[in-house]
């Protein structure tokens, strides 16, 4: 404890053996010897001891403040301020050696929180310890060249970012012509990487009757045996590796409203492969060594439940994670029932947040039309990709969210990453980028900025959620 139960006084700990009066180096002096080097404004135990970090201050007698509490200095300690400032916020305390001791001991703290490292969980029931950053990489073989991709790849794992999520269909938007670069990208940049160290997770494509071509001969792109074997056997040869960490069907093969689309439409109901189907063709893969974990992506509870279910009846493998779309602009789907569904306790299924920044938009760069960052973002690179995130009252939102970053001293994206990533039920946070500076700020909003989120933010973000509710839906 930083404070003693009687009045509020700081204990009296052990110094340092360098400054002990036993210690070999420092004889014993006299009561009459320490007020006469504080008469003369000298410091009354060694230099070393009292100025460690304050560079020009060494020697220079500080003013006590006798009304400032030591309670008061940490209260004032854990301020939300620029890292820059934090220890120059601190007011420096000369009372007693037990008094500078404690001030150094927060200073210390203060610097520690200003830089903070990544945080690991476990991935629902696998053995999977994954960073609370997964890097997406969507964007690579489309908006980045192999070089950018492989610098931003280096940078996130220089800073202990150990899962890449791709998919058999990326670049976005998906075409016959650029398929599968994502993953030669990513495979000769693993090439110079210790496999064990590297998280890989990939999809397999859901139910589609337009990206045929992902496939050698096939009129419809299903969930079955057969297209799960093609798919998995494509991405280790593209990806360079023997075996992919996780593998999540990116969307089901049952009609499902996804990508914007709210409420169910019992119209578009059509037969699907069952799932004890899908979970043999997975299990077939996990016993040749080829995948060890599955997962899925835009899914429901409805989903989530009949595979939970299905793999305790049959004893087949059990989904570990679901990928689906979270942040400040659209939270409802998963917090209906999803979060329930997916609690430790219940099927215990790891979220995988993707579009924490709902495309962009929830930094505030598309506020401006005519900036140079929204001209070269991807919602106006290709129109119509992503409308959802463009419709007027996701942008009203967005304004709004923009403001109260502003009110309370953060950045758009410190806000809306801050807030996806302090929720109990993300396990992984997925983060894309196509600049090394978006994805530093990006890392940033991890290691620099308030964790958790203040009360005060916190609730002025519920008072707006009451407002918009999912104002990302078409």
């Amino acid at each position: 404890p930083l404070f003693c139960a009687v009045a509020g006084r700081p204990p009296h700990p052990p110094l340092p053996a360098s400054v002990t009066r036993n210690s070999r180096n420092q004889p014993r002096r006299a009561s009459s010897v320490l007020s006469r080097r504080r008469r003369q404004g000298q410091p009354s135990i060694p230099p070393s001891y009292l100025a460690a970090g304050r560079g020009a201050e060494v020697g220079r007698q500080r003013p006590r403040n006798r009304n400032f509490s030591m309670q008061q200095m940490a209260l004032s300690a854990f301020v939300t301020t620029p890292s820059s400032s934090y220890s120059n916020n601190l007011p420096r305390l000369t009372a007693c050696r037990s008094q500078r001791w404690h001030a150094r001991r927060l200073r210390s703290q203060v610097r520690a929180q200003a830089q903070q490292e990544l945080q690991y969980k476990k991935l629902g029931d696998s053995d999977l310890l994954i960073s609370e950053i997964t890097l997406g990489t969507m964007t690579f073989g489309e908006q980045n060249t192999e070089k950018e991709a492989h610098d931003m790849l280096s940078y996130s794992f220089d800073q202990g970012i150990n899962i890449l999520d791709t998919a058999e269909m990326y670049p976005v938007p998906t075409k016959k012509e650029t398929q599968g670069r994502t993953d030669l990208y990513i495979g000769r940049w693993m090439q110079s990487k210790p496999r064990d160290k590297v998280i890989l997770a990939t999809k397999v494509s859901g139910y589609s009757e337009r990206s045929t071509y992902l496939r050698d001969n096939a009129e419809v792109v299903r969930v079955d045996a057969a297209n799960i074997k093609e798919s998995v056997e494509k991405s280790l040869s593209r990806l360079s590796t023997d075996y992919i960490d996780l593998l999540q069907i990116h969307w089901p093969d049952r009609y499902v409203p996804i990508f914007g689309e709210f409420s169910y439409n019992s119209t578009k109901w059509r037969p699907s492969v069952p799932f004890e189907d899908q979970l043999k063709a997975f299990q077939e893969l996990i016993d040749e060594g080829k995948v060890r974990y599955i997962g899925v992506s835009n899914e429901t509870s409805y989903g989530v439940m009949e595979f939970v279910q299905a793999a305790k009846l049959q004893g087949l493998p059990k989904i570990v994670s679901i990928q689906n779309s979270y942040s400040l602009i659209v939270r409802c789907r998963f917090e209906v029932d999803l979060v329930e569904v997916c609690h430790p306790n219940n099927c215990n299924v790891g979220l995988l947040a993707y579009s924490p920044l709902g495309g962009g938009v929830l930094s505030g760069k598309y506020l401006d039309a005519n900036s140079a960052g929204a001209k070269r973002s991807r919602l106006n690179l290709f129109p119509g990709y992503m409308e959802r995130y463009n419709a007027s009252l996701a942008k009203e939102a967005t304004d709004e969210y923009v403001k109260l970053a502003k009110k309370h001293g953060l950045t758009p994206v410190r806000l809306a990453l801050g807030f996806v990533r302090g929720r109990p039920f993300t396990a992984s946070t997925i983060i894309g980028a196509t600049t090394m500076d978006q994805l530093k700020e990006n890392i940033d909003a991890f290691t620099s900025a308030p964790r958790p989120l203040p009360p005060q933010v916190l609730d002025d973000i519920e008072i707006l959620f009451k407002k918009y509710k999912d104002p990302a839906i078409l």
